[in-house]
């Protein structure tokens, strides 16, 4: 068998491909006009949307490893979240986007629009007030006809966690369009959200902001406010009881004041024991009462607002001389390749 011993490559005449290229120039002319009249008017139809952005830093408890803190963070490491002992730490923030019951409270957020033509909730903002693609009004219309009577957030058999599949999707909205995050390093909890309207968009930041600081609160003071509540019923008891004892000490007296009889002394003793008794049992509670107290002071956590959020001035999106301009660049792209292989051919 005889062997190939010099294979030279195929060598490209660039200059004849770019010749037969230009004799070909009007099928740019035709292509390229349709794509960016058609990329335009898909583009356009895509309501634009803005971007808020806040910034809050809450108060972490204290522990052991807190002086260690500095030395850790330069590697990369919190050793405050790995020794707190709360069950949800700051880095569980996010996955409250994924509960209903965090989501649905949302709905009775009050808006306004930038005009101030419109003042309702986030939830008829979302479901009736939303700008739509041409196309997502004809599916939505079509979706109209065979759309069964549903309970909604309004029924008062609401419930957040068997939603109807209209506030399914509003809460499935809501859920891709706000999103909380947090900093491993610092522990900086950022609320970014995405919406039609620019001051609605801060409103609903400032909003999340809001309930989220609420839902931090109640779960760092739940167990202290647990304790007030019991020692405060306790200590209500014992209070009555105490005037009961005072009120029945003062009757006997009042009724046996002339009587030096002993067995009436001994009544009076143990009648006055007994109600220093119920007073002693008073007190202490009471001072337990109002440590409880200091305790749901003591657990509730300062909140930094590090950024607080804006009404933004220009959208964020879609950017529409981008997506034009990278139309236009993949028609010529493929308008190429094809005049490329009609060559080869």
């Amino acid at each position: 068998m005889e062997e190939n011993k010099d294979i030279k490559p195929t060598k490209v005449d660039y200059k004849a491909v770019f010749k037969e290229i230009r004799k070909r120039r009007k099928l740019y002319y035709k292509t390229l006009p349709i794509a960016f009249v058609i990329s335009s008017l898909f583009i356009l139809s895509i309501p634009r949307y803005y971007t808020s952005e806040t910034k809050l830093a809450p108060e972490t408890e204290k522990s052991p490893t807190s002086k260690l803190g500095t030395l850790a963070s330069t590697f990369g490491m919190n050793l405050n979240d790995m020794s707190t002992s709360d069950a949800i730490t700051p880095l569980l923030y996010p996955d409250l986007m994924e509960d209903n019951g965090f989501i649905t409270n949302m709905f009775k957020f009050k808006v306004v629009n930038k005009d101030s033509t419109l003042s309702t909730t986030y939830y008829d903002y979302i479901k009736n007030h939303q700008k739509m693609a041409w196309w997502d009004y004809i599916s939505e219309s079509i979706a109209q006809l065979f759309k069964s009577d549903e309970d909604g957030v309004e029924s008062k058999n609401f419930d957040p966690y068997r939603l109807s599949k209209i506030d399914g999707g509003i809460a499935k909205y809501i859920s891709n369009n706000v999103t909380i995050s947090t900093d491993k390093k610092t522990g900086v909890i950022t609320i970014t959200v995405k919406d039609q309207d620019p001051v609605i968009c801060k409103t609903i930041a400032d909003s999340v902001k809001n309930r989220l600081q609420t839902f931090i609160t109640l779960y760092r003071t739940n167990k202290a406010r647990i304790d007030y509540n019991y020692y405060l019923n306790l200590t209500e008891k014992a209070k009555a009881e105490y005037d009961k004892a005072c009120k029945i000490y003062g009757q006997y007296g009042d009724t046996n004041t002339d009587l030096v009889l002993s067995s009436y002394r001994v009544k009076m003793e143990d009648l006055e024991n007994d109600m220093q008794l119920k007073y002693t049992t008073y007190t202490t509670l009471n001072k337990q009462l109002e440590t409880a107290k200091a305790k749901i002071q003591e657990n509730t956590p300062a909140f930094i607002t590090l950024k607080g959020a804006q009404v933004p001035i220009l959208p964020t999106g879609p950017k529409r001389m981008v997506f034009v301009l990278i139309m236009l660049f993949l028609t010529f792209l493929g308008t190429t390749t094809y005049i490329m292989r009609e060559i080869v051919k």
